[in-house]
């Protein structure tokens, strides 16, 4: 499959692909379908519980049965920065947010203790419990969902400290801080944001048009689920009749061969080794990424001496910087020349283009993994910052997707798109599974 961003028209151009080249950097390097068939087998190996770089997490979350209409489910999102509550409910056509509180995360300016995080939790939905018996929590960090729908925590991370956190059930503090409070009765589900983005982006859909369903997120971080028969579920340890969300934690997945900056980034990271994928995909590494790449090319003499200047200048950046470069937007902040433009931008275009055929790898993987798409199309609900926001990368997605899972695959799929979806998909939670 041949590069979807480019011309070579230009002595810049030319420069920038010889460069890529020569640092094993060219987009054309990650062959979609051979790569999808991989990732599948590895899925099938996490399935089978033979181990692997995908460890296919069981959500014992359902998508099965009518969305109940009008009744009310306290929700809550803790991720990042951010904490928000509120009371959610689904009606004919909609679904209606009310209450919404938006508050900074305990631990974000100074280490905060698991008691105080917990009664934090509370407070927020405190004053919406005597209007529903049911919690939907999308907690964005990492955690073993028990067969209870409670999450267990392994460590909260994104800049966020809660000492003492580790190993604590969430959900069962949180319920036994609200009796504490004289609030009993009450049921929670623990889910996370891919699982929530799934949910909520098929909360009011008519499920039966669609022969499977898979959820991404690309923004910040990277992940997908899927939801998988019960016939499926293999050896980890699950059984009932019905289909259960499976988290892939895809962004662990190590199959995917990169760069001389892959390996550079991975080296100055904060987990050396580990999450390959998602450092080749997510929003938090592209940046760093062009940056670590523009260094590089200045130090060839690629750049002029003035933007070589520029480039050494610079700080950590995030996607969205490369996302205005890419678009020729902004370049005076690193270029002098309009050689300099041109070999910037085709960086950008390049780091992109990577990272959308990563996520055609995914999502591919996934097609083929579920049989989805074959008759009626897969439903694929994404949310993030990329497939938002960014101008570049939704695109050549797009693009990748049609070539490779329609084309050369011949599967069907409807590719959408949510906005806030966590809070919606943290009621489906608690809807459909309490």
């Amino acid at each position: 499959m041949p590069p979807v961003f480019m011309e070579v028209n230009n002595m810049s151009r030319k420069s920038a692909l010889d460069f890529l080249e020569r640092h094993g950097m060219t987009p054309g390097l990650i062959k979609p379908m051979a790569e999808a068939e991989k990732m599948a087998a590895e899925m099938e190996r996490g399935l089978a519980g033979r181990g692997g770089s995908l460890p296919m997490i069981p959500t014992y979350l359902c998508l099965e049965g009518a969305m109940p209409q009008g009744e009310p489910v306290a929700v809550i999102d803790a991720g990042g920065t951010n904490f928000r509550s509120a009371l959610v409910r689904f009606e004919k056509g909609g679904c209606r947010v009310e209450a919404l509180q938006k508050r900074k995360m305990p631990g974000t300016d100074k280490p905060a203790a698991w008691e105080e995080f917990i009664s934090f939790v509370a407070d927020g939905i405190e004053p919406l419990m005597d209007r529903t018996d049911r919690i939907g929590f999308c907690f964005s960090y990492s955690a073993e969902i028990t067969p209870e729908i409670d999450g267990r925590i392994i460590r909260i991370d994104k800049e966020v400290m809660v000492t003492g956190s580790a190993g604590q059930l969430v959900g069962a503090s949180l319920i036994a801080e609200l009796a504490r409070r004289g609030i009993r009765g009450k049921k929670i589900v623990i889910i996370n944001d891919t699982a929530a983005v799934l949910l909520g982006g098929t909360a009011l859909l008519d499920r039966d048009s669609y022969s499977g369903f898979i959820g991404q997120v690309s923004g910040t971080g990277t992940n997908t689920c899927c939801v998988l028969p019960a016939g499926r579920i293999g050896k980890l340890g699950v059984s009932g009749e019905t289909g259960m969300i499976i988290n892939l934690e895809s962004g662990m997945y190590n199959g995917i061969s990169g760069g001389d900056f892959d390996r550079l980034l991975d080296s100055q990271s904060n987990n050396p080794g580990l999450k390959k994928l998602e450092k080749l995909t997510a929003g938090v590494y592209l940046g760093e990424l062009c940056r670590l790449m523009l260094m590089a090319a200045a130090e060839e003499g690629l750049l002029s001496p003035a933007a070589g200047r520029k480039v050494r200048g610079l700080e950590r950046i995030d996607s969205a910087v490369i996302d205005a470069w890419g678009s020729g937007e902004n370049l005076e902040e690193v270029c002098a020349t309009a050689e300099d433009e041109e070999f910037v931008k085709t960086i950008c275009l390049a780091v992109f283009e990577r990272s959308a055929r990563c996520m055609c790898v995914n999502l591919t993987a996934l097609l083929l993994l579920t049989g989805a798409g074959r008759e009626r199309p897969a439903c694929i609900c994404a949310e993030g910052s990329l497939v938002q926001k960014g101008r570049i990368y939704r695109p050549m997605l797009e693009k990748l997707l049609a070539r490779c899972a329609g084309e050369e695959l011949g599967r069907k799929y409807d590719f959408r798109i949510g906005q806030e979806t966590t809070l919606p998909g943290s009621a489906a939670a608690a809807l459909l599974n309490i």
